[in-house]
């Protein structure tokens, strides 16, 4: 059996959830079935893997435009394939049209939903409008749809209601634990700005609507003064949401010390030294299929503090590995908390009960790898992905 993946992130061209999942995604299933990468950008050197550019004519396009020609390229060379499988819209109209083309069986895995980001609209544009149409278009004609929390699968069936239920099932991220575990080397933390003997609260993240960073700023205000915070967060959708965060980190930062905003893309060994150095993680976004970086921080050992929407009540056991902080969110694709300042006093609330107990945070970081191991590991989930190839081909 033949598999050709499709994604728009591949290494080394890793910004989000979506790239590190289709990562670990590829060696799992290499194991044993032989598949083919198909991804957005440069060339790349490893084996069966085959990298895509804009085509030339295309260049200053729209970007949801320039997406569409770099799929069509994409379309094309599936030919022998087996299964294609798509991920995010990125790549969901290279497999659609790999589908008819080749008559071959078409999986999605379902990362995010437009309909609930409308918030692109201020990156793309009427861009929006083709990539909501990308992704209405495969989903509905997929053989399978793959959600990757029960949250996840309940909103894709809301969103795309000509769906058959039967057709969208769930296969959670997973995580490596060789690669994601505790790295106590304090005077690498020291290097990036954290103070191993304070407690601190990290984050890391996109600069996106999506992941609440306003929401976790402004609640930062209220943490106690001996409480720092980490902000591990780059790769702004638009000049404007990085002008608020900018602003909001500079306001905050004059009224409290301990406040380090790392704004490039660290390596691993880096970014687990954080991890380990801090107290608490924390996940303030207002939509989140499943946060694979929850994951991440569970597999080094602290705590998570997460908001209890989309998939992130599956990770987080509440008052086992973290808490969940309640809210309550307009029903209009926006997320938005219906009360934010009551979002905002409760995430600091769980923030304050975490960071103020390092014993108790300890405990629960302690469970939270233990859950890592038990519940997500990559192996069972390439299993299940077979499995879903084996029942199409």
């Amino acid at each position: 059996m033949r598999v050709d993946l499709l994604t728009r992130e591949y290494p080394p061209d890793i910004y989000g959830g979506a790239g590190v999942h289709v990562t670990e995604l590829v060696r799992a299933l290499r194991a044993d079935t032989e598949v083919l990468v198909r991804c957005f950008g440069e060339p790349r050197e490893e084996a069966d893997t085959f990298a895509y550019r804009i085509p030339a004519e295309l260049a200053g396009a729209n970007g949801a435009i320039t997406t569409l020609g770099v799929d069509l390229q994409m379309a094309q060379d599936c030919g022998g394939a087996d299964v294609v499988h798509s991920h995010t819209w990125y790549a969901n109209q290279g497999g659609h049209l790999a589908k008819l083309l080749h008559g071959v069986p078409h999986v999605v895995t379902a990362h995010s939903l437009e309909p609930l980001r409308p918030w692109k609209a201020e990156q793309l544009g009427g861009g929006y409008r083709v990539s909501s149409w990308a992704e209405k278009t495969a989903f509905e004609a997929a053989d399978t749809v793959i959600a990757v929390s029960d949250g996840m699968r309940r909103d894709i069936l809301k969103a795309y209601p000509a769906l058959d239920p039967t057709k969208v099932v769930t296969v959670y991220n997973g995580i490596d634990l060789q690669r994601w575990r505790p790295n106590p080397d304090e005077e690498l933390a020291r290097s990036l700005g954290v103070d191993p003997t304070r407690p601190a609260v990290v984050f890391v993240g996109r600069i996106t609507r999506q992941k609440g960073l306003p929401y976790l700023l402004r609640a930062a205000r209220l943490l106690p003064p001996e409480v720092q915070l980490i902000l591990c967060a780059g790769a702004p959708d638009t000049p404007e949401i990085l002008a608020e965060v900018t602003a909001l980190v500079e306001e905050l930062q004059a009224e409290r010390q301990g406040v380090v905003w790392i704004e490039r893309l660290l390596p691993n060994d880096e970014l687990r030294a954080v991890l380990t150095a801090s107290t608490v993680f924390v996940c303030p976004s207002i939509y989140e299929p499943l946060g694979i970086v929850n994951l991440e921080a569970m597999a080094c050992g602290l705590p998570v503090v997460g908001t209890a929407t989309g998939g992130i009540p599956e990770v987080i056991v509440d008052g086992v590995t973290g808490r969940l902080v309640p809210i309550q969110q307009l029903q209009d694709g926006t997320g938005t908390p219906t009360d934010p300042e009551a979002f905002v006093h409760d995430l600091a609330a769980a923030l304050t009960e975490v960071a103020s107990d390092p014993a108790r945070a300890a405990q629960m970081g302690a469970a939270g790898r233990e859950r890592a191991e038990t519940s997500f590991s990559w192996t069972a989930i390439a299993e299940q992905t077979r499995d879903i190839y084996r029942s199409l081909v």
